[in-house]
């Protein structure tokens, strides 16, 4: 399992360079959640989406959802279908943030954790896999699914 989401994570890197550890926004973990914004302001529904169906974010490698246009979803985790009823804004934002918090044996990478990680490719050492920007596009989508 491990090896599946570091090859998934691979394929993420692949498509564009990633923020630099300069861009890490500082957040409290309360609970299970993360209740501030990583930014200060609500994230871009329409940029989420995109990110979640979008084959290089990875999110539906793993996870299926109301995506029509795309034919093949992963099964591999929770349907993102209702992620805004059985989740909080500031819980989808923690398992964006860094889900091993939330269980360690998880093969969902932390997108925006860059501290005891390994095996990670020197050229991506320090580095998150996704901005805190696109964390919040993507947390401002999947609390619009209600069903």
């Amino acid at each position: 399992m491990a090896r599946l989401a570091l090859t998934l994570a691979a394929g993420l890197f692949a498509a564009g360079a990633p923020a630099s550890a300069e861009e890490l926004r500082p957040y409290t973990v309360v609970g299970d959640a993360i209740p501030q914004s990583l930014t200060g302001t609500s994230g871009d529904v329409t940029r989420g989406r995109a990110l979640v169906v979008e084959r290089s974010s990875t999110c539906i490698l793993c996870h299926s959802g109301p995506f029509p246009e795309q034919a093949f979803q992963g099964d591999l985790a929770p349907n993102l279908s209702g992620s805004g009823v059985r989740w909080s804004e500031g819980q989808l934002r923690l398992r964006l943030v860094d889900a091993a918090h939330l269980n360690a044996a998880t093969i969902m990478p932390s997108y925006y954790r860059i501290d005891g990680l390994t095996r990670v490719g020197a050229s991506w050492r320090g580095k998150p896999i996704l901005s805190a920007e696109q964390i919040e596009d993507i947390v401002a989508y999947l609390v619009t699914l209600r069903n």
